[in-house]
């Protein structure tokens, strides 16, 4: 569910209704519903719906589920780790060889 959720363009927002602690996360119903007036009181808020996770969890239901993501999170794509790291290296390698034919 939440791999699913991160290629969406659905909007986040920060909440702690979740866990008590202020985290970023897709919007859901959960989230929209309880963030108004939930407690900074971490860990007890992540304890007390712990239940509530792992039934939505069980069910497949994102609706009821923390869903953390930044807010750029529209942009992952899905890649294996070491595709992504062999992307970045040959990043870095461009990066490095333009600088050097820059600076005589």
């Amino acid at each position: 569910m939440h791999r699913a959720s991160l290629g969406t363009e659905d909007p986040t927002a920060l909440t702690r209704a979740f866990t008590g602690r202020t985290a970023r996360g897709i919007a859901n119903r959960f989230l929209r519903e309880h963030s108004a007036d939930a407690p900074s009181a971490y860990p007890d808020v992540h304890h007390i719906t712990a239940p509530l996770r792992a039934a939505a969890r069980e069910r497949s239901d994102p609706d009821l589920l923390h869903l953390w993501a930044g807010q750029a999170h529209a942009l992952t794509r899905d890649v294996s780790a070491g595709a992504f790291v062999e992307e970045l290296s040959a990043g870095a390698r461009r990066a490095l060889r333009d600088a050097a034919e820059r600076w005589p």
